[in-house]
């Protein structure tokens, strides 16, 4: 299925607030921390998403679509 240029900007916007919530997540200990306390402590006052979009971030390769959405975004302007 293709994606229209009002849909990849989306993405696009989508994936680099998972990557800030990543980024956000990784800068405590979760082998010391539980991931709840993070979760209830420093992501939800920063961000307001549920522990279940967490878990959903958790699983998404972010770095990967991204790379492809610029990808197919440069060849199409070329």
């Amino acid at each position: 299925m293709k994606m229209t240029e009002i849909q990849r900007s989306k993405r696009i916007h989508v994936l680099r607030r998972y990557k800030a919530i990543l980024d956000e997540f990784n800068k405590y200990d979760s082998r010391v921390i539980p991931i709840t306390v993070i979760h209830r402590e420093y992501i939800y006052p920063k961000y307001f998403i549920s522990r279940e979009t967490l878990y959903k971030i958790f699983n998404t390769p972010i770095d990967e679509e991204l790379e492809e959405i610029i990808q197919l975004r440069s060849e199409k302007s070329c």
